[in-house]
């Protein structure tokens, strides 16, 4: 008996249906882990985000055989990041391994701390895009710049006052 469509037809329905399901449950297991999955990226979460784009095309590529093992790899990459982020919140060895520390860039008055700044590789002209993201025209009136462990700078100003090496926004910001 032959088939009404021919074998490169049923290859792609295959492959839209593999895809479909595999995005299906990327979406399941996005709502149940929370946003995290698509926020600002710690390293782990890169390294899953990468793993969980990688086994998604391998199985729609691979075709429908290759589906129940992309299913698997994907719940347990998202398992991994459920208990790697609860980990996190309760163990501060964990957190350490984990995470990239906040690095202090620039402190009160605008005075640039180049040691920091070729730690976290970031030039002036990083520092002068967050300035100017943040709305800041004088280094003066800056507070702080730090670089967050995801990479981003976060630009502290407008308060008039040094904020104090021991304030609670600065705890574990490396300086």
């Amino acid at each position: 008996m032959t088939s009404a469509l021919p074998t490169a037809v049923i290859d792609m329905l295959q492959t839209m249906g593999t895809a479909l399901a595999m995005y299906l449950l990327i979406l399941v297991l996005a709502k149940l882990c929370g946003v995290r999955s698509f926020a600002q990226l710690s390293s782990f979460d890169i390294a899953a985000t990468i793993a969980i784009g990688s086994i998604m095309a391998s199985t729609v590529v691979t075709g429908p055989s290759a589906l129940l093992p992309g299913l698997v790899g994907l719940t347990t990459l998202y398992g991994l990041q459920v208990v790697v982020s609860g980990w996190r919140r309760r163990q501060d060895a964990v957190r350490r391994t984990i995470d990239s520390p906040p690095i202090l860039l620039m402190q009160a008055g605008g005075e640039i701390l180049w040691d920091n700044m070729d730690c976290a590789r970031v030039t002036e002209d990083d520092l002068r895009t967050a300035m100017r993201a943040a709305n800041v025209i004088d280094p003066q009136s800056v507070q702080a710049i730090i670089m967050e462990g995801t990479g981003g700078l976060r630009v502290l100003h407008g308060h008039g006052t040094p904020i104090p090496r021991d304030a609670w926004i600065l705890q574990g910001v490396r300086h």
